[in-house]
């Protein structure tokens, strides 16, 4: 059976992110919110990989290209997300992601439940804007629709 390029590439994010979150809690950094941020260029390693290899192999349409990005890049945030939850409740559940709110946005106590739809969302958001991102760096290697 082979796996698809978008969900071996999404695989490849969500050990890029797990990694590097485990040697920021390894390291005692995480709770340096601006190290956070550098989770986006695993997404971008993994999208740009995608595209890459689908223009290698002559797929020059845009659409099935910003799906195929999409895809990936969504694969990768939901995976970690997953992660995350996991290994939230193995730290110790809610009182774990209180000592995470603290140096994050959030207000109150949240939950794991809503740390983790929170993530979400902000993951989605990173998945579009990057795929928009590396979509208009590529455009020049299309034909037109």
């Amino acid at each position: 059976m082979k796996i698809s390029r978008e969900i071996l590439n999404g695989f490849y994010i969500f050990l890029g992110v797990a990694a590097f979150f485990l040697l920021m809690e390894v390291l005692n950094l995480s709770h340096v919110f601006y190290l956070r941020l550098l989770n986006v260029l695993f997404i971008f390693y993994g999208v740009n990989r995608t595209l890459k290899a689908n223009i290698a192999e002559g797929n020059n349409s845009f659409v099935p290209n910003a799906v195929s990005a999409m895809l990936t890049s969504f694969t990768g945030v939901v995976l970690s997300i997953v992660a995350l939850l996991i290994y939230s409740y193995a730290k110790g559940g809610d009182a774990y992601v209180k000592t995470l709110s603290q140096a994050f946005m959030f207000g109150g106590e949240p939950s794991v439940a809503t740390y983790t739809i929170c993530l979400f969302f902000e993951g989605t958001a990173s998945c579009i804007i990057v795929t928009l991102l590396l979509m208009l760096y590529w455009n020049n290697k299309y034909k037109a629709d």
